[in-house]
C-alpha cells in the first residue's frame, strides 16, 4: 500500500532528525579530530549564513551550489571520523551497525 504524502514527509523528518543527532554526537565527541569539527561547522555556517558563493538568484547553479557544498562538506567530515567513533554513534543513534 503506497504511503500518503504526510507519512512520507514524517519519515523524511524523522530521518533528518536522526542524522542531525548523529552529526551532533560526532561533533561533540572528544575523540573527533579538529578538522572534522571545522568541516561540520562550515557546513552549518554555509546553511545558516545569509550569503552564498553563488547567489540564489542565478538560475539553476544558484541553488545547485547549496545542494553540492553542504552534503559534500558533511560527507568529507564523516569520512575523516575515526572508525570506532563513527561506528559507536552509528549503532547508538541510527540503529545500524
Amino acid at each position: 500500500m503506497p504511503q500518503s504524502p504526510k507519512d512520507r514527509l514524517s519519515a523524511i523528518a524523522r530521518d533528518l532528525k536522526r542524522n542531525l543527532d548523529f552529526c551532533r554526537a560526532i561533533y561533540a565527541d572528544q575523540r573527533t579530530p579538529l578538522v572534522v569539527r571545522v568541516l561540520l561547522g562550515a557546513a552549518l555556517a554555509y546553511v545558516a549564513l545569509p550569503f552564498d558563493l553563488i547567489p540564489d538568484f542565478v538560475p539553476v547553479i544558484g541553488h545547485l551550489d547549496d545542494l553540492l557544498i553542504v552534503p559534500g562538506l558533511i560527507l568529507l567530515a564523516l569520512r575523516l571520523v575515526p572508525p570506532e567513533v563513527y561506528q559507536e554513534h552509528r549503532s547508538r543513534l541510527l540503529g545500524q551497525g
